[in-house]
């Protein structure tokens, strides 16, 4: 299958920083290292209550765009603390993560993360659907498991709507580790993400969707990973609030 166009990488800076300060300071540096020539999709997803800031740092330039880290899918109601996709779609939300490992964790169910897939893309945004195994076993079992996530959480998509699904393979062992998986670890899993998926979908239409690698992403194994490893991109945790190994993560991918 062909590779997509435009890469994407995503910053996903989970519950951080500690203030409204430090995000704006953390979006700005981020801004100021970004090359205005850059091919590559940058998404940023801070916490909910900074999206409004990241928002007023970017101001336009499209340098970045936001993220939300998980979303509610139903639109308005008696839903205490919840967060519908139509609000962050109102202030300026693209791409919406979906089903992380540790809201997985917390447990969110296959069934929860598909109808927050099927939420997203109604609204007409992008999942980030997130999938991957707790541990890997000789006899292979793990690659069921992997399947399963991607059909339960796709269940009712649309073969036309696939271009509003991303990818993000996170093995499970590698999110905060700092212990990523090899390069042909990575490109193992993108062909049998793209085998389970032209097997539900068809190969012209899951061809279109991106396939993001993330767990314990670097500015060391970023290059490594992209090219040996044939993603499209990166979910990127701790990393992402560091802005220059950020940005250079981000620079790996361009020059390629």
């Amino acid at each position: 299958m062909k590779k997509a166009k435009n890469p994407l990488v995503v910053g996903n800076w989970k519950m951080n920083p500690l203030s409204v300060s430090l995000s704006f300071k953390l979006a700005k540096e981020i801004k100021s290292l970004l090359s205005k020539k850059n091919p590559v999709t940058v998404v940023i997803a801070p916490p909910a209550l900074y999206l409004e800031t990241v928002k007023k740092v970017a101001n336009g330039s499209h340098l970045f765009t936001l993220g939300a880290q998980n979303a509610y899918y139903e639109k308005l109601g008696a839903h205490t603390g919840e967060i519908s996709i139509p609000m962050l779609k109102d202030i300026g939300v693209s791409h919406v993560i979906v089903g992380h490992s540790e809201r997985r964790e917390k447990g969110e169910t296959d069934v929860a993360v598909n109808q927050k897939v099927l939420a997203v893309i109604k609204e007409g945004l992008i999942a980030v659907l997130c999938i991957g195994e707790r541990a890997r076993d000789s006899a292979g079992n793990y690659l069921t498991f992997i399947e399963q996530q991607i059909r339960s959480s796709l269940r009712e998509v649309g073969r036309t709507k696939l271009e509003q699904v991303v990818i993000a393979y996170e093995p499970v062992w590698a999110i905060g580790a700092g212990v990523s998986a090899t390069p042909e670890d990575v490109r193992e899993m993108r062909i049998f993400i793209e085998k389970v998926l032209s097997d539900i979908f068809g190969r012209n239409y899951a061809s279109k969707v991106r396939i993001l690698y993330g767990g314990s992403v670097s500015e060391k194994n970023a290059k490594e990973i992209f090219v040996q490893g044939t993603v499209d991109g990166f979910l990127v945790g701790g990393a992402s609030l560091h802005p220059r190994e950020f940005v250079h993560i981000i620079k790996n991918v361009s020059s390629i």
